[in-house]
């Protein structure tokens, strides 16, 4: 994430900080393990609870992957997730994009997966990763695009959700539809070689709708999305308790299926 001038949409509540906790290298960064090398010196931006991030760093051992965030308690995770899974050569520090603590040209790798969307200045902050690594090197970033969130059966809640949570990205200053644009971010930080890479997210199974569902009825009443909403006016409590309810209804419905399109991207700094 950025620093304090940027409102995180999600917030850290459990039910979101979980959910991340499920995201591995493996699945959420295929699309860059195979550029992946070891000896490369590697930056997770906005690493989260470090599940992505302790994956990556296996791929560039014996170099050092750091994994950055804005918050103490999700680097603690990050770091006690690295410890059980005895990874070495990782380390969790808290700093912004905005301002990266580390010398110029001294990364050879930088990675950010469901960043740039919760943003105010996301050219700034990929200038100032590009900063940070050495001529030619790789930026890899991924975004979800919103707009493209689709879910059968149509129920009213999910499709009063998907509105609302555009109005507080929007409120917050960020721009949830972030996919389509990460190719134009990162050309306007003077990246080059960009390579887009879309795949689509689709939960199908009874196991993952009934994850996805419940999650978001609990992510609508009591994470900082719904604190938001609230306090900028969007909704009340108990229009989000129906959004809720809408949400456990759908992942309980036969057939249940929801899908959306993610924008995962290459680019280098300029040799």
């Amino acid at each position: 994430m950025g620093n304090s001038e940027d409102t995180y949409t999600h917030g850290h509540h459990a039910s979101v900080v979980g959910q991340h906790a499920r995201r591995t290298a493996a699945k959420d960064a295929a699309y860059l393990l195979p550029r992946l090398a070891p000896g490369m010196r590697l930056l997770d931006v906005g690493c989260g609870p470090g599940t992505i991030t302790v994956g990556l760093a296996e791929a560039v051992a014996p170099a050092e992957a750091i994994g950055i965030d804005v918050v103490d308690a999700v680097l603690d995770d990050a770091r006690e997730h690295a410890r059980t899974a005895g990874v070495g050569n990782v380390r969790f520090e808290r700093a912004s994009v905005y301002e990266l603590p580390y010398a110029d040209a001294s990364f050879d790798v930088a990675h950010a997966n469901q960043v740039l969307q919760h943003l105010t200045r996301p050219v700034d902050a990929l200038r100032e990763v590009s900063r940070v690594l050495r001529p030619g090197g790789l930026v890899a970033v991924r975004d979800a695009d919103y707009a493209t969130m689709t879910a059968w059966p149509r129920f009213d809640a999910i499709d009063r959700w998907l509105g609302l949570y555009h109005r507080v990205a929007e409120r917050n200053g960020a721009d949830c539809d972030a996919g389509r644009r990460v190719q134009s971010w990162l050309r306007d930080a003077g990246l080059v070689d960009i390579e887009l890479l879309p795949t689509v997210e689709l939960y199908a199974d009874p196991a993952s709708t009934a994850n996805w569902g419940n999650s978001w009825a609990e992510r609508v009443v009591h994470s900082s999305l719904a604190e938001q909403a609230v306090s900028y006016g969007l909704a009340t409590a108990r229009e989000l308790e129906a959004i809720a309810d809408g949400w456990r209804a759908w992942a309980r419905a036969d057939g249940a299926l929801f899908m959306f399109v993610h924008v995962a991207a290459l680019a280098r700094r300029q040799a």
